[in-house]
């Protein structure tokens, strides 16, 4: 399987991260990405950068050498009605956006509750990847999920850092195999991401492909092979 991008990571910025933005980028360069995305916390998330540290993006490069970066922000779904945690002006300043639940944020509550707050984020514009949708404290009703992220256009992410037995998420690996399965009933894309809070883990997407492996999911559903496709998806919206 192809895979040239990682779209979801975190540098020191966002508080409980341990590399530089400059060690990110040269891990990806080292393991050959031609797309990195940067996703800092979004400000609710305590100890993350603050809502200006978005506004000031265009001072970064985003071309090194054979790579391509792009700085968005993991957002924190705060409510049944799909708020998040930046303005719509700070949106504006930012490439992309990942939306998530986290319990520090968002207490968890029905599965009506839960999908209704990821499908209300999936409606604004810059939010173009679902995070960590396997968690297991937010019981969600995944093929609504899956109907609802091909009609606006938004990938709905395949996360290592869940798979990790470290990891403090819910029965991740049982709730991914349920969300491929809709996900290949409505055609709707996916994404491998590390959540990557270490530069050592940029790309990391192994527990994942082990995981896909036992599956018969389309490749032609996972994103990560193709920028351009990536691109047409993300301007679909």
């Amino acid at each position: 399987m192809k895979d040239i991008m990682d779209l979801h990571t975190h540098s020191i910025a966002s508080g409980h991260a341990y590399s530089t933005m400059k060690e990110m980028i040269a891990a990806a360069q080292d393991k050959g990405l031609a797309l990195l995305g940067i996703t800092e916390h979004a400000p609710k998330l305590p100890g993350t950068c603050q809502y200006l540290y978005f506004h000031n993006f265009r001072v970064v490069p985003r071309k090194y050498g054979n790579l391509e970066l792009m700085l968005g922000a993991e957002l924190n779904i705060l409510n049944s009605q799909g708020e998040v945690d930046l303005s719509d002006y700070s949106l504006q300043k930012i490439d992309y956006a990942v939306a998530s639940l986290h319990s520090i944020c968002m207490k968890p509550g029905s599965k009506e509750e839960n999908t209704a707050a990821i499908v209300n984020a999936m409606k604004i514009p810059k939010v173009k990847i679902i995070g960590h949708p396997d968690n297991g404290l937010y019981p969600v009703d995944y093929e609504a999920l899956a109907q609802a992220a091909k009609e606006y256009h938004v990938l709905l992410e395949l996360n290592n850092s869940s798979l990790d037995p470290r990891s403090s998420r819910s029965n991740p690996e049982i709730n991914i195999l349920e969300m491929l399965k809709y996900c290949k009933k409505y055609q709707t894309m996916v994404i491998m991401d590390s959540d990557a809070h270490i530069d050592l883990d940029v790309g990391n997407h192994q527990r994942v492909i082990e995981l896909l492996a036992t599956t018969e999911f389309p490749e032609d559903l996972i994103i990560n092979s193709s920028v351009d496709k990536l691109k047409k998806l993300f301007n679909a919206k």
